[in-house]
C-alpha cells in the first residue's frame, strides 16, 4: 500500500486564509444566531488562530507566550 502524496500549490498560510474566507462567506449567508453561522464562524476562528500558531512556530526568535511563561515559572516555586 503506497502513501498518497498531495502536493500544494500554496502556502500552508494561504490555504488558511483561504478556509477562513471560505467559512466566512458561508456563515454570511445563514440566518443571524442559527447553530449553523456560529459552527462557520467557529471554523473561520479556528483556521485564523491556526494561522497565528503557525506564524508564532516559525518565528525566528520562538517564544512561549507570556502567559505560559509566567504559569511555567510559577510551577518551578
Amino acid at each position: 500500500m503506497q502513501r498518497r502524496r498531495i502536493e500544494h500549490n500554496k502556502t500552508f498560510e494561504e490555504r488558511l486564509a483561504e478556509e477562513a474566507i471560505k467559512f466566512k462567506e458561508a456563515a454570511e449567508k445563514q440566518p443571524p444566531g442559527s447553530m449553523a453561522r456560529e459552527l462557520l464562524l467557529r471554523r473561520a476562528r479556528q483556521a485564523e488562530t491556526a494561522s497565528h500558531i503557525n506564524n508564532w512556530l516559525n518565528s525566528p526568535g520562538l517564544q512561549p507566550p507570556r502567559a505560559l511563561g509566567n504559569l511555567l515559572s510559577d510551577q518551578k516555586k
